[in-house]
């Protein structure tokens, strides 16, 4: 028995057939690729559910006060250190100011948060002028009591110790460097050290903003 389809018919429901298989196939591949990319490993320290949330009762840097909670809604970045620092504080500030270019528009929900710790020096109005030198809209700077600062640092097991003062009265503060990156609802997720790049902690950080821990 004849076809009762024209020649060219045929061939239009073959090249149908083909382009809907192809189709098929790249739908399942950008599938596959987003899972991929949903459950990649992060390229920095991941310290999920190993550290304790943003959590404390500080002074910023006009002299009010804050606590972890005034920080919900917002990917959280926070670095302990000291405006007298020769090197390593401001140089980790830079850092952060090129990953916030990096973030481009979603650096509006980021927030740089510079914890003192050396609260005797670090005045509310001390912490103010250096901190907004380097971002006014984005960083912010936290002091408080000595024992406040001690009680933040020993919950993200931060060591830092006051060394020997010089003849002018004039000293150094010795403390760890890292960055801990929290998520929008107050979750520690990742530690951010002096040897990742400003790629890669921009890369994780973007990752941190659009999936936050529930």
């Amino acid at each position: 028995m004849s076809s009762c389809f024209s020649p060219r018919y045929t061939a239009l429901l073959r090249l149908y057939n083909a382009l809907k298989r192809m189709l098929a196939l790249l739908l399942v591949g950008t599938v596959l690729a987003a899972c991929s990319h949903a459950d990649a490993p992060w390229k920095l320290t991941d310290v999920s559910g190993h550290l304790p949330d943003l959590n404390f009762n500080l002074t910023d840097d006009n002299g009010q006060p804050v606590t972890g909670h005034s920080f919900e809604g917002q990917t959280t970045l926070v670095y302990f250190g000291y405006t007298h620092c020769p090197d390593v504080c401001p140089e980790t500030m830079a850092r952060l100011m090129q990953v916030l270019q990096q973030l481009g528009p979603e650096a509006k929900d980021v927030r740089i948060v510079f914890i003192t710790v050396d609260p005797a020096r670090d005045t509310p109005a001390a912490l103010h002028a250096y901190v907004r030198a380097f971002d006014a809209e984005h960083a912010i700077g936290l002091t408080g009591t000595d024992s406040a600062v001690e009680g933040i640092a020993k919950r993200y097991r931060v060591a830092y110790q006051m060394e020997k003062r010089d003849a002018k009265g004039a000293y150094d503060v010795t403390h760890s460097s890292a960055v801990y990156i929290f998520d929008s609802h107050g979750h520690a997720r990742l530690l951010a050290t002096e040897t990742d790049s400003i790629d890669t902690i921009a890369n994780d950080v973007r990752r941190v903003i659009e999936s936050p821990s529930s």
